[in-house]
């Protein structure tokens, strides 16, 4: 039998590689560690990756492996969930993985300008209600300006339509530069060891037959962010632990 969530907080209130500042800590608690995490937690100068929405971890700790020169961050809020991937790091003594419980809307807190190399976005919910909920709406892609190099990688991976849409609407409406863009990334040519990393909730899509969309672009510093004004079809399916599709919950 599996630990229970209680269990699973407790074991996360007391590994060293876990930060929890949801709101209600956040607002009160300065984080130390912005602009400091390459000298103060990682010790080294190598680049730093955020995945936000880590769900599982599952992405974080696979880019861990692969790229030991690389320090690697993954985000989200449901601290049971990460439970997962936070013990197989720590289990596996890997020192460039760490994660941080909080929320995405205040993630611009915890990094300083420039202190983020790329940013992965994998699998978010597509919010189809509320653009401002998306992760790579206007709202998000500037406080991610706050902290992301200029030029700085931003990656997504989904099985929404929607968001899919929605996301190549905003980069086209704001002349982001697209490195790579695919509607269907296992029959696209590109696939290699970083983007073949399959989370559990991935690979029950793909056994649905539901095509993986990725897109690659680069976030200039410059230049003022407009939200695309178009109609997209909304998806007319539910992801797995999703009660409603445009809802508020996300699942990995």
């Amino acid at each position: 039998m599996g630990k229970n969530k209680l269990q699973k907080f407790a074991d996360m209130a007391s590994y060293p590689h876990v930060f929890e500042y949801p709101y209600s800590v956040a607002d009160n608690v300065a984080f130390e560690k912005r602009g400091k995490w390459n000298q103060e937690f990682f010790k080294n100068n190598h680049p730093i990756v955020l995945e936000l929405g880590c769900g599982r971890g599952e992405y974080t700790v696979g880019l861990g492996r692969m790229f030991p020169d690389k320090n690697f961050i993954a985000v989200d809020i449901k601290g049971a969930r990460m439970w997962s991937g936070a013990t197989d790091s720590l289990e596996a003594g890997m020192k460039n993985v760490a994660f941080l419980r909080t929320n995405i809307e205040i993630i611009d807190r915890f990094f300083a300008p420039g202190e983020i190399s790329e940013i992965w976005l994998t699998f978010p919910d597509p919010q189809m209600k509320k653009a401002t909920k998306r992760l790579t709406s206007t709202y998000f892609i500037q406080r991610y300006r706050k902290f992301l190099q200029s030029d700085g990688i931003i990656h997504l991976k989904t099985d929404s339509n929607f968001m899919f849409s929605y996301t190549k609407y905003m980069v086209e409406e704001n002349n982001l530069p697209v490195e790579f863009i695919t509607e269907d990334l296992y029959n696209s040519g590109l696939v290699d060891d970083i983007l073949s990393i399959k989370t559990y909730y991935e690979q029950q899509w793909l056994d649905r037959g539901l095509a993986i969309k990725y897109i690659k672009f680069l976030l200039p510093q410059e230049g003022e962010l407009r939200e695309p004004d178009v109609e997209i079809e909304l998806d007319s399916y539910r992801s797995y632990n999703r009660s409603k599709r445009s809802g508020s919950q996300r699942s990995k």
